[in-house]
């Protein structure tokens, strides 16, 4: 399961954990994000094959630094099990993007760089930003944007955390043509921004997003009426209830559930990224 590499200067102690996903489809990528980091620091390479497999190898990190080869998927497993542990806030959390296109629109939003060389400096060179984190009533979390409903899945993007094969198989096979569009689906939704109702039950609505700002402390909420008209607001609590609805967070759809709060936790973890010039 894991081998360790020759030590570096010292400087660092890194716990690499390199998803199955990202060996099966890019091998050379993984393999120059191994020989960077392994010449600049003390990495240890784990080469989990299950999710318990990770589970187990990032739980027994000890002071070491845990970076993550692979996709979004990748990143948001190893920031939930961390939250979950109630162990996020105590370290930085590094990514070396390895993936498909549609896979990694969430690491690139966060700012890390593109290309396996770029991303293996930033890990030995970077400075760890603390980022907020949306988590939910039933302990889950959002990195970046939550819609509700869910959104229609591009093709070929994978719907579960550990989906692999299905991942693999999608970046490989030819996506099937979009459905013809058709009428607009209306929800009943009530929303609630830190307590101030937004929208009832009485008032159909397209859609609601939520997004956290990234470092403010608070998370934009819009919400896109059946009429037309767009109610935007920010609050640090958003509390959704209706008829059972599906929501998408990140890229993992959840549900059906009859309501929902997410709440802002503000800097609750660090990732590493590119030193500000200057």
């Amino acid at each position: 399961m894991s081998a360790a590499e020759p030590p570096g200067d010292g400087d660092h102690q890194l716990l690499v954990l390199i998803d199955p996903l990202a060996r099966r489809y890019d091998g050379e990528s993984v393999r120059i994000a191994k020989d960077v980091l392994s010449a600049g620091a003390h990495a240890k390479i784990c080469l989990p094959d299950s999710p318990d497999e990770f589970a187990r190898a990032l739980s027994r990190r000890g002071a070491r630094r845990p970076v993550v080869v692979g996709d979004d998927h990748a990143l948001l497993r190893a920031v939930s099990q961390l939250h979950r542990e109630r162990e996020l806030s105590e370290g930085a959390l590094s990514l070396i993007p390895v993936g498909a296109a549609h896979s990694l629109e969430l690491a690139h939003a966060l700012g890390v760089p593109r290309g396996a060389v770029a991303a293996a400096r930033t890990v030995l060179d970077g400075a760890a930003r603390r980022l907020d984190l949306l988590v939910d009533d039933s302990d889950g979390v959002v990195l970046g944007e939550l819609r509700i409903p869910a959104a229609s899945t591009r093709p070929g993007a994978p719907h579960t955390v550990w989906d692999t094969c299905r991942s693999l198989i999608t970046s490989l096979v030819r996506p099937a043509p979009p459905s013809p569009s058709g009428p607009s689906r209306t929800h009943r939704l009530r929303v609630e921004a830190d307590g101030v109702l937004l929208n009832d039950l009485d008032r159909p609505v397209e859609g609601v997003s939520v997004t956290a700002q990234g470092d403010g402390g608070l998370a934009d909420v819009v919400i896109h009426t059946t009429s037309g008209e767009t109610l935007a607001s920010e609050a640090k609590a958003v509390t959704v209830a209706g008829p059972d609805f599906r929501y998408r967070a990140d890229i993992q759809v959840a549900g059906p559930v009859r309501s929902r709060t997410w709440t802002v936790r503000a800097g609750a973890w660090q990732l590493i990224l590119p030193a500000a010039d200057g």
